[in-house]
């Protein structure tokens, strides 16, 4: 087994603000790091509801795979962090347009409370393409 790791990073997705990589590829997967609405053309949150928030979300996890070679359509494991669980139906239906067929395995868990105030965040599991 390899063992190789390469750091993944992309402008198309907002930047790390702290000791992390944005992704990180390895023996055929890549991991994404949490991806929150950050707009990385801004910088700044722009996205008020759950369902705008959620794009954005799936927007820079998508990106970031990109950058890695992978993409949306190689995500084996997605887990989702919502600070109010009674947006899950509106959050899924935004899911369900980034993943119409064949959809990864996923978690939804509720927190207290997610980086900048935001509702969402995400990260993903893929296959290296």
């Amino acid at each position: 087994m390899s063992q190789q790791r390469k750091v993944i990073a992309t402008t198309e997705a907002p930047g790390a603000v702290g000791p992390y990589s944005q992704g990180i590829a390895t023996d055929g997967f890549v991991f994404t790091a949490g991806q929150i609405p950050v707009n990385p053309a801004t910088s700044k949150i722009e996205a008020e509801t759950i369902e705008d928030q959620t794009r954005q979300v799936l927007s820079n996890v998508d990106a970031v795979l990109r950058a890695a070679g992978s993409g949306l359509h190689r995500v084996i494991k997605m887990t989702v962090f919502m600070t109010d669980l009674g947006d899950f139906q509106a959050m899924n239906g935004v899911y369900a347009e980034f993943f119409p067929s064949s959809p990864p395995a996923r978690s939804a868990v509720q927190v207290v409370a997610l980086p900048l105030g935001v509702q969402i965040e995400m990260e993903a599991v893929a296959l290296s393409d």
